[in-house]
């Protein structure tokens, strides 16, 4: 406190002091204004003394001119006109002289008037100041008592305050050092930072066309780490589920088969009386228990099944769960069936007369019972299904509720085990009392007994599930979630799949890279082979065509040799008959000898139209076969026989040379136009081929321009994400480099504050 209004008191004489200042200063500025004036006023006395003179100056030369005018007034007359001219100039001059004496008396007697005006007012402040003075006098005169008085009690804690300077010095020292190591480390960092943020861009610009882990979409097809320690423990997770589920599947299948029994047995037996309509449909109902309880223990198999070492087992992969999600709706909607059934048979027991008062309370908790039952198998069903919908729906789960979800399944366990052993107490109860009943037989004493053997067995299995999801329910919210880093929402199924097949194909390509490569053909003579081959098979093809061709020339040629074979055979007998028609007469031999002649060029000319429409080119006749076809008529009518014989000889000799070098052209012509037509073929097949890979090429540059676009625009948005992350890191160091200002700054604080903590000890 004394501290605080000393602090006060110092204002307040700091102030005071500073006013007295003020005034001084206005006082000066005062005095200085008053010694002006009284300057002006001494010059302006001056000025007025020297008009006085001049006006005085003025008179006496007036009258002197006044009485040498008397003396002369001859000369005066003749300069009465100038002295008029200067009179006048003189009167105008005294007149503004007087005038200016006049307004300067005005003016110093307003500034004296003002001067002992603010003389007086001045000297009424001052003696203001002065009382405050005296007071404020006064008050300093009392603060420095209590100051003595503080003094003395500051010097006693001047040890303690030594003590906390030696103790801030330390610290100062301390924290001198922590700056230089921070110092150090930061100029570490800085190197650090440098280095990576250089291999960093050295690999973004290589490696990294785009970052897919910024698009949560994109960043759900990464394949994640496989953890083969994850996937033992969930599929041994699964095995001992697995055996739970078998144990509740059997435990339910007794429990319901045993309670059709009793509903035949008890109140009464189908055996010796007709049972109620209710209890028959009843009984017909639990009948049908297996085909809705078995399918329980066959998704948990096949849930079990799919979760194998190589895959991803997360909720988004687990398609199974929705098959036993279906298998357990199918279980409920079955309770849900026989539940008025058995209620109404619980109550027509209560109706009997064999029930007593003890029963039918037992009865009526049982009803309560069998209600709770159906009620914990509708929530299992429910969280089931929402576990499910990650694997169908993506939006059907949130990420957050996943954990709420696992520990409402555990609690609905608990309720489950709860249920069944108040069923169990229950039912114990009862049979205890149906023992009592006079007509109660053997059959129902063991039927009881079965019933609350598969009660026991379904407590002890419920009890085992749920201690077990209980005890691994941490593993189950850390295991069965996964997607990218920060999502508040389960990714989509079909990512999911594309992320395991992906995955499957990097085991593949895995497996591949262990196995040694085979020797392989270089790319060059690769590339020459399959050009080769490509011409070859086009050569096939080519030969393959030339062959068909020549089968149906041969098979044409082949039917025209038979039909001149037949012809030839014609014209033998038609010689034949000719000849002997020779021998008969001579004058009738050279008619038909140029008969005969006359048809041998004939056949040669439909020889040549044969040959012609086999090669598809009109060919001429040679002037020699004409000159002969010609000459023969001529010389025959001058021959003889053997003459003739030896013309035809010729002849035919002639033409069978001709055919001969005919057909062999033809076929020399055959076999060009097919070897041209094969080249023809195999070029327009490269040329296409050619076409093919320009066209190939070019879609080929046109991605690569894209890409190289893309990689451009890729390689902009690293820099410009370098960048920030530059310019994070810079802030960052300047942040630093603040903390470290304001630590030297309170440390200099700390010292000037040691400092005056001394010097007030002093």
């Amino acid at each position: 406190q004394l501290r605080a209004q000393n602090q006060v008191l110092k204002k307040g004489v700091v102030d005071e002091q500073a006013n007295s200042a003020s005034l001084k200063e206005q006082l000066k500025m005062k005095d200085q204004s008053l010694r002006k004036l009284q300057q002006e006023m001494d010059s302006l006395t001056f000025r007025n003394q020297q008009l006085a003179k001049r006006v005085e100056l003025l008179q006496d030369e007036l009258a002197l001119s006044e009485a040498r005018g008397k003396k002369n007034k001859k000369s005066v007359e003749s300069s009465s006109q100038l002295s008029q001219e200067q009179k006048s100039v003189f009167n105008e001059d005294l007149q503004k002289k007087i005038e200016e004496n006049e307004r300067l008396h005005i003016l110093f007697f307003e500034a004296d008037e003002q001067h002992k005006r603010l003389e007086a007012e001045l000297r009424s402040r001052l003696e203001v100041l002065e009382t405050d003075a005296a007071q404020h006098q006064a008050v300093v005169d009392s603060l420095t008592k209590k100051y003595t008085e503080t003094i003395e009690k500051l010097q006693n804690d001047k040890a303690k305050l030594e003590i906390k300077s030696q103790t801030l010095e330390r610290e100062a020292k301390d924290c001198r050092l922590r700056t230089e190591e921070c110092q150090q480390q930061l100029k570490n960092l800085q190197a650090a930072l440098g280095s990576r943020l250089e291999e960093s861009l050295c690999i973004i610009n290589e490696k990294v066309p785009f970052n897919d882990t910024r698009s949560t979409q994109y960043n759900a097809l990464n394949v994640p780490l496989h953890n083969r320690r994850n996937q033992l423990k969930l599929r041994d997770l699964a095995g001992q589920a697995m055996a739970f589920v078998q144990e509740l599947v059997t435990a339910l299948l007794n429990f319901h088969t045993y309670t059709e029994q009793k509903v035949q047995i008890f109140p009464i037996d189908s055996a010796t009386d007709i049972i109620s309509p209710l209890n028959q449909k009843f009984s017909q109902y639990l009948h049908e228990n297996a085909s809705y309880v078995r399918p329980l223990e066959e998704g948990m198999l096949h849930l079990f099944e799919s979760i194998t070492e190589d895959t991803v087992t997360v909720l988004e992969t687990t398609v199974k769960l929705k098959a036993f999600s279906e298998h357990l709706a199918s279980y409920l909607g079955f309770l849900r069936k026989i539940l008025p059934y058995q209620l109404k048979s619980l109550e027509e027991e209560c109706e009997s007369s064999l029930c007593t008062a003890a029963l039918r309370a037992r009865n009526m908790e049982l009803h309560r019972d069998m209600k709770r039952l159906t009620a914990v198998f509708e929530k299992l069903h429910t969280y089931v299904s929402l576990l499910a919908l990650p694997s169908t729906r993506p939006g059907g789960l949130l990420r957050t509720n996943c954990n709420f979800v696992f520990t409402n399944i555990a609690a609905s366990l608990h309720g489950f085990h709860d249920i069944l052993k108040d069923i169990s107490k229950h039912y114990s109860q009862k049979a205890a009392l149906e023992q009592e009943v006079p007509t109660a037989t053997q059959k129902l004493i063991t039927t009881n007994d079965c019933i609350l053997s598969s009660v026991a067995a379904l407590t002890n299995g419920a009890g085992k599930m749920a201690s077990f999801f209980s005890n691994n329910l941490d593993h189950f919210t850390t295991s069965l979630s996964y997607g990218p880093k920060g999502g508040a929402e389960f990714i989509s199924p079909l990512s999911a799949e594309c992320m395991l097949q992906y995955k499957k194909k990097a085991a593949a390509y895995v497996k591949s890279l262990k196995k040694p490569c085979a020797d392989s053909v270089p790319y060059e003579e690769a590339l020459a082979n399959r050009r080769v081959l490509l011409s070859s098979t086009e050569s096939r093809e080519g030969l393959a065509q030339q062959v068909q061709q020549s089968l149906g020339k041969i098979a044409k040629l082949e039917q025209e040799k038979e039909h001149w074979m037949l012809e030839a055979q014609l014209a033998k007998i038609k010689l034949e008959k000719e000849n002997q028609k020779l021998k008969n007469s001579l004058s009738g031999h050279l008619t038909e000898t140029i008969q005969e002649h006359s048809v041998l060029p004939n056949i040669a000319e439909q020889n040549k139209e044969t040959t012609e429409k086999s090669l598809r080119e009109p060919i001429k006749s040679t002037s020699l076969v004409r000159n002969l076809t010609l000459r023969v008529p001529i010389r025959v009518k001058n021959c003889s026989a053997t003459d003739v014989e030896s013309h035809e000889d010729l002849i035919k000799t002639h033409y069978m040379a001709r055919i001969a070098e005919l057909t062999s052209h033809l076929q020399l012509a055959d076999s060009k136009s097919v070897h041209f037509h094969a080249e023809c073929r195999a070029l327009a097949k490269r040329l296409s081929l050619a076409e093919k890979s320009k066209e190939s090429l070019t879609e080929e540059l046109k991605l690569a321009s894209q890409n190289i676009t893309r990689l451009q625009a890729s390689k902009l948005f690293c820099n410009d994400e370098l960048m920030t992350t530059k310019r994070s890191y810079e802030d960052q160091l300047s942040m630093m480099s603040d903390h470290l200002c304001s630590m030297n700054e309170t440390l200099t604080k700390q010292r000037e504050e040691i400092d005056t903590l001394k010097m007030n000890s002093k």
